[in-house]
């Protein structure tokens, strides 16, 4: 993130009118658009999903909670949690 000095960039009025709020501060702005969800830009919002359905389905064809925690690297309670 580059910083801009707002003198350089903002209407003389609009300078002013931030200051009364914030002077000799550093001002974050955030973007404009939309803010994406958690894992979406990465990816890991996809692997999960995929994952747990992985998990849902082959507890669905008789895997115990115990064996998909060993293949998952994930506790009992954390396989409980995503099937129920």
């Amino acid at each position: 993130m580059k910083y801009k000095n707002a003198q350089d960039i903002l209407p003389d009025r609009l300078l002013k009118e931030l200051q009364q709020y914030v002077s000799g501060e550093t001002l974050y702005i955030p973007n404009a658009q939309e803010k994406k969800q958690w894992g979406e830009t990465s990816g890991a919002r996809s692997y999960y999903k995929q994952r747990n359905e992985q998990i849902r389905e082959k507890h669905r064809c008789g895997i115990k909670i115990e064996a998909l925690a060993d293949e998952y690297n994930l506790s009992v309670d954390s396989i409980r949690k995503i099937l129920y």
